[in-house]
């Protein structure tokens, strides 16, 4: 099965710091994953395993957690659940493409907290629920963002990563290329 792992918390530098793609693909590969690929720098794993996803999940999160001393929470979606992301993508060609942002969380959003956020008023930065990931698009103009990973998951008691559609869009596409 193939999977795609978001990594949480990956930071330039400090504890959370990924010293080198490649030596993450070498360490996964050894933990027995196959077809370890990345994508920048910020923690984007494409792989093939025959575990299920919390195992995978667990695996990858330990793997890190032993060799590179990294504390990461580990998002795991599969190629379809990216294709759907960007079919279901509630903005049109009338917003700039670069600005919208996919959040993915492997937790069950209450849906009372999610009423919360739905109905707050951000301003400029606009905020929509899919089946597959939150959604918001973040205008440059913006000038302090309200809209990030970490209210998020404060307001809807979840641990989630947020990415580009644009980075969403090439993971899909690497996913397809075995």
């Amino acid at each position: 099965m193939q999977l795609i792992a978001l990594l949480r918390g990956v930071t330039p530098v400090g504890k959370n710091k990924i010293p080198k793609m490649s030596y993450l693909v070498e360490i996964l590969e050894e933990a027995g994953f196959q077809q370890v690929r990345t994508y920048i720098q910020s923690g984007n794993i494409i792989l093939e395993t025959e575990l299920s996803v919390e195992e995978t999940r667990a695996k990858i999160h330990q793997t890190i957690k032993e060799k590179i001393g990294a504390e990461l929470s580990i998002i795991i979606k599969e190629r379809a659940d990216f294709e759907a992301a960007i079919k279901e993508n509630p903005f049109d060609d009338s917003f700039d493409y670069s600005r919208i942002h996919l959040v993915f969380t492997n937790d069950e959003i209450p849906q009372d907290r999610l009423n919360v956020v739905m109905n707050t008023d951000f301003f400029n930065e606009i905020f929509r629920k899919g089946n597959h990931c939150l959604y918001m698009y973040l205008p440059r103009d913006a000038s302090k963002k309200k809209l990030n990973t970490n209210f998020l998951e404060k307001q809807l008691n979840i641990t989630a990563t947020m990415r580009k559609i644009n980075v969403v869009q090439h993971l899909y596409d690497i996913a397809d290329k075995k």
